[in-house]
């Protein structure tokens, strides 16, 4: 079976900057309350003429460019995402058709906020199925792309605090290929809790309650969150399934170089950190300028660490990201692309707001940039 892993990376961070001041001025909370509770200053929001499908294709791009690769050389389009363009078709159908990548397969991957990383799952273990090809000069594909991608701001009560000071838009995006057998793969951890679905929800919109004029008046459009009950979760699921993937990796804790999660709350992962066992990792986190970016913010943070030349070939390196359903997705890799990464166009401004603290054990969520 073939040897599947991370080849490139890519993400796209929308133009407009919201503070916290203007957050907190339409939640009713102030800038600095923010940043004190969530380690988030500032996020990005979506143009009005964008789509989650539009975020997506740019970050798919920028994944292509850095692998080398034509968009007909990829064999799935998978896009993890919980605010598509439309109820139907697949946002990935429509990504691929902006892309040109008209030999691939595209659908669709829904598991809120650990999206990305079932996704990436579902790629992996096709292409793994698949022979590798070879061109005369070794071997070359099968290839994926999967992107994380949402725009949570079409989605939110901006006048509810808890959620509202939360959230950006963006997407980021892999490339899936073969990989040396030596560098391992990916080893994978994916649970979900049905039982507690209802922490995160949009309750309306659906076959359980469609759209009407009562669902509108109720607000029942809008994104809701139990934030204690969330917290809990996380502290509950987050390090058993770290403790279980690293067991199945057959990986010592201290091993591990990179820890990439989700992106929720800087203030929640400096209390689960120490849970984790990852004493000897850099924890990566880019919220403070991005702030929650649902599916795509694993794959943003992993893509501005990586052309910043943070990682190094073989560095063991955990991606994690919980989310609604609830659920947990975590995977080990070692690092495979092995030339240096130059900054993507979009992002020179974006590459500026990453921290990687090497102290991340103390202060993990807030060392913010600078």
């Amino acid at each position: 079976m073939t040897t599947i892993g991370i080849i490139s990376t890519g993400s796209y961070l929308p133009a407009t900057v919201v503070d916290n001041a203007e957050v907190g001025a339409e939640a009713g909370v102030s800038a600095e309350w923010i940043e004190h509770k969530t380690g988030i200053r500032q996020r990005r929001r979506a143009a009005p003429h964008e789509a989650t499908s539009d975020l997506a294709a740019r970050a798919a791009q920028q994944a292509l460019e850095q692998a080398g690769l034509t968009p007909q050389e990829v064999a799935y389009v998978v896009v993890a995402t919980s605010t598509p363009d439309h109820p139907q078709p697949a946002t990935a159908a429509i990504v691929q058709g902006l892309i040109g990548a008209t030999r691939a397969a595209a659908f669709d991957v829904n598991s809120v906020c650990s999206g990305f990383m079932f996704a990436m799952t579902a790629a992996e273990r096709m292409l793994r199925a698949e022979p590798a090809r070879d061109d005369g000069k070794g071997a070359k594909g099968p290839y994926a792309l999967v992107i994380g991608a949402d725009i949570y701001s079409r989605i939110l009560d901006r006048a509810d605090r808890k959620t509202a000071i939360l959230f950006g838009d963006g997407a980021g995006a892999v490339v899936l290929g073969p990989v040396p057998s030596r560098l391992g793969g990916m080893v994978t951890n994916l649970t979900t809790r049905g039982d507690q679905h209802r922490l995160i929800s949009v309750p309306a919109g659906g076959s359980r309650r469609p759209a009407s004029a009562a669902t509108l008046e109720e607000g029942a459009h809008y994104f809701t969150m139990d934030g204690r009950g969330v917290r809990g979760f996380v502290h509950e699921n987050l390090p058993g399934a770290i403790h279980e993937l690293l067991a199945t990796a057959a990986v010592g804790g201290r091993e591990v170089r990179h820890f990439v999660p989700h992106q929720a709350n800087g203030v929640m992962l400096a209390e689960v950190w120490p849970d984790l066992g990852l004493d000897a990792a850099r924890m990566h986190l880019a919220l403070a300028h991005y702030g929650n970016t649902g599916a795509a913010s694993v794959p943003i943070t992993l893509d501005l660490a990586h052309r910043r030349g943070l990682f190094t070939e073989g560095d063991v390196t955990v991606l994690s990201a919980f989310g609604g359903g609830m659920s947990v997705g975590s995977t080990l890799l070692r690092w495979a692309p092995t030339r240096h990464a130059r900054p993507a166009r979009h992002s020179a401004q974006a590459a500026a707001g990453l921290r990687t603290p090497s102290a991340a054990h103390r202060e993990p969520a807030l060392a913010g940039a600078r």
